[in-house]
């Protein structure tokens, strides 16, 4: 088994529910935080810098947080 010296850090996707103001959904991703883009509007968009794809589309507002392992 080979130690992991420097651990990647976990990226959390934190998006609102449609059922609570108050309730929120969490999604780990697989990147970094720095690798994605949040573009607010009527429908928040959340797309990989690395392949263009995108990540979340829905409502807002969004945030992408550093996760903790």
């Amino acid at each position: 088994m080979q130690a992991e010296f420097f651990p990647s850090e976990s990226t959390i996707l934190r998006t609102p529910t449609w059922y609570s103001a108050e309730a929120h959904d969490e999604t780990e991703l697989r990147l970094a935080p720095g690798d994605y883009k949040v573009t607010p509007g009527e429908r928040w968009t959340v797309t990989s810098l690395k392949d263009g794809s995108t990540v979340y589309s829905g409502i807002g507002p969004v945030e992408i947080r550093r996760g903790s392992r």
